[in-house]
């Protein structure tokens, strides 16, 4: 990343000193968004989301560019793409960012990877989703070949562990609920429903693919008397993450999540990457692909850091006592 220098000056009084400060600042401001536009204009990138427009993680991704040099509106142009929720919106908003040849497209979630990779086979995508090779996105980590590179969450070992801190903080649980995107693929379940079975726990796959159809899935858990409910990684899931827990809350049921965002909201616990450091990550990526690497050569990238973040109000609430097993390896204790 490029370090600025910045020049000292003394700013004396009188209109014409006043102006020339004032067109030194103006120049100094210019200086970044100038030396972006060496090619002749400011690299423009596509960002496509299935979630709302108002999800703090967009503000994320602005934060992620900042931090390897790049300002929205002063060195790089972004074109936010999002569904508001609705999947089936995705190709034709991936099919507008090619139209306006766009130098790179972030995408979220398999299904918005999934309508980019149609749109296009020579933009390069910079994925952001659980399981790239699982999904089938890429060849391997290694070499992914194409014109798709990114990072992956590695959720189906997270789904796995989730399950098990749910079994340790809660023993006597039999039955665990899980809430699944099917637009986030069934090759998350496989190991999910193996790693109940040794575990001793009865798991109940819900469903849910709309936001109408999570007040039918917590009915389900509630009449099945479901004892805690695993949240599966998926970003449609997480941008409902409010209506998750109020109906978690409503329905006193301990649920687990992915990102800490959750646990701070009212979530019982979470257990995780860093969602900021993959925004970071995937800002990192977007910037060797507009100096010039191709997305076939650059291996994705999996998080080497995964935070416990356990919220004893919200324990409280549901009159639940934390194990100590589990509260000492919480990375933090929401009281």
């Amino acid at each position: 990343m490029r370090q600025s220098r910045i020049s000292k000056f003394e700013i004396r009084t009188g209109p014409a000193a006043i102006l020339a400060a004032a067109v030194a600042l103006g120049l100094f401001a210019a200086l970044p968004a100038a030396d972006a536009q060496r090619g002749g204009k400011l690299p423009r990138i596509g960002v496509l989301q299935v979630w709302s427009s108002a999800d703090p993680v967009l503000e994320l991704v602005r934060q992620g560019l900042r931090e390897v040099g790049y300002v929205e509106g002063q060195t790089i142009a972004i074109e936010f793409r999002w569904a508001e929720g609705k999947a089936e919106r995705l190709p034709a908003l991936a099919a507008d960012l090619v139209q306006r040849k766009v130098d790179a497209i972030i995408a979220f979630g398999d299904p918005a990877i999934r309508a980019a990779q149609q749109a296009t086979r020579t933009i390069p995508i910079i994925a952001a989703t659980d399981d790239l090779v699982g999904a089938g996105l890429v060849a391997s980590f290694t070499k992914p070949g194409g014109n798709i590179t990114g990072v992956s969450i590695l959720a189906s070992e997270l789904n796995v562990k989730r399950l098990e801190l749910l079994k340790e903080t809660l023993p006597r649980v039999s039955r665990v609920a899980a809430l699944w995107d099917p637009g986030s693929g069934t090759f998350h379940l496989r190991d999910l429903e193996a790693a109940a079975r040794s575990l001793g726990i009865e798991l109940q796959v819900l469903e849910v693919g709309r936001p109408e159809d999570f007040r039918r899935a917590f009915e389900a858990a509630d009449k099945s008397r479901a004892g805690s409910l695993n949240v599966l990684a998926s970003p449609f899931l997480h941008g409902n993450r409010q209506t998750i827990l109020d109906l978690a809350a409503k329905n006193r049921l301990p649920a687990i999540y992915q990102w800490r965002e959750s646990a701070e909201a009212g979530g019982l616990m979470s257990y995780g990457p860093s969602l900021s450091d993959m925004m970071r990550d995937t800002a990192a990526m977007l910037d060797k692909i507009l100096k010039g690497a191709r997305p076939a050569e650059l291996p994705v990238e999996q998080p080497t850091k995964f935070e416990l973040i356990i919220n004893l109000k919200t324990a409280k609430t549901l009159g639940l006592s934390i194990p100590q097993s589990v509260l000492g390896r919480a990375d933090e204790v929401i009281r």
